[in-house]
Parts: C-alpha cells; structure tokens; sequence
C-alpha cells in the first residue's frame, strides 16, 4: 500500500470512528494491524453497542456516511440481521460492532496482540500530524521548483539600455546658386590694341634708313 492510499484509508477510518462516537458506541477502539499478520486490512475499528438496534444504527451509519462523503461501499456485511456482531469489511480495514457480551467473548484486541491500540483522539492526532507534514513536503518541492524557474526567467529578461536622446542635427539652409541660363550670349571680349608709342616708331624709321645707307 503506497502512503497516499493508506492515508485515504486513515481518513476512511477517522468518519466511521467519529459516527461511533455520535451513535454512542461503547469503549472505541483502533486497532493498527501488524503489517506481517494482518493479511489485506490495515485497521481494526472495534466499539461496543448497549442493544442490537443500536448496533445496527451504528453499522448503518457508517456505511451510509463512507458512501456519501467519499463513494465507498463495504466488499461484505456480515450479521446485519441479527445484531450482536455486526462485520462491515471494506478490504483496507474491518469495521466490527459489538455488543458488550459478545465482544468480551470472542475478545479480538486480545487475539491481535501485535497491533496497535489507539483511541479516536490518538488516531486524529496521528493523521493530522501526517497530513501536515505531507502539506509541508508538497510545498518544500513546489518552492524548490520555483527558484530556478525564477532564476530563468531572470536571465531570459535583457538588461535595458540607457537610452540616449539624439539631438537632431541643425539644418544648414545653403544659399540657391542661380545657375546661368543656357541661352545667355556670353559677351565678345572687345580686342585690345597694342599702343606703339611715337618715339618707338621714329627709331625704327631711322634704324632702316641706316641700313639702306650702309647698303
């Protein structure tokens, strides 16, 4: 039996001990088998009735509130009809109510020597402190799983980038330049006359009549 199967059990337990109590069952009593003897039941649920008509409204109510509260339903029902040993067997655990004669009689606590006897209170005791130590496992790992996830998602996240503001460069307005229109005559560069000056051409005059001389 795994641990989760035999804490359902223990809870199973626990709501037919409790209507034990409401009904007034007498000297209450869980037995935790010897996993060795105990054959296929894990518990014993023993109480003892005052009359047959309360041993049956006890074994009614238990089979009645398992069924409605959780959907179980016992494998066998043995001595319904007569009253004095009435056996619910729902496999995990046996349900036996009593009356007080006959449970001194047949005297099972005495036969399980090997199992444990708790008292209901004992009994809730011990499944509460289960459960929470099972509540405290569960959340353990559930934190455990969230801190790489959280150290993931960390570095997935990029650092932000000090953001710059750009300064919008100045606009520089250049000046149009009017470029000439192609049909525009250039102007004809008027020649300039070399000047001659009047002494110059005197000595040249003189200069070729010497020559004609010497001829």
């Amino acid at each position: 039996m795994t641990t989760e199967t035999r804490q359902q059990t223990r809870i199973y337990v626990q709501t037919a001990a409790a209507v034990c109590e409401d009904k007034k069952g007498v000297d209450t009593r869980i037995l935790e088998l010897d996993p060795i003897d105990s054959g296929l039941s894990d518990f014993f649920l023993i109480t003892s009735a005052t009359n047959d008509r309360q041993a049956i409204a006890i074994a009614d109510e238990i089979e009645d509130r398992l069924k409605k509260n959780f959907g179980v339903f016992p494998n066998s029902v043995e001595g319904r009809r007569q009253g004095q040993w009435i056996l619910l067997d729902y496999v995990d655990f046996v349900v036996h109510v009593f009356l007080a004669d006959r449970r001194a009689f047949y005297d099972i606590e005495r036969l399980r020597k090997s199992a444990r006897p708790l008292t209901p209170a004992e009994f809730d005791a011990e499944l509460k402190a289960e459960l929470a130590a099972k509540t405290l496992a569960v959340r353990k790992k559930a934190s455990a799983k969230k801190v790489p996830a959280i150290k993931a998602a960390v570095k997935k996240i990029p650092a932000k980038k000090a953001s710059v503001k750009k300064v919008p460069a100045r606009r520089v307005s250049a000046r149009k330049t009017v470029a000439p229109k192609a049909g525009a005559k250039k102007k004809a560069a008027k020649p300039v006359m070399k000047r001659t000056s009047v002494t110059g051409k005197a000595r040249a005059g003189k200069a070729a009549k010497a020559a004609k001389k010497k001829k």
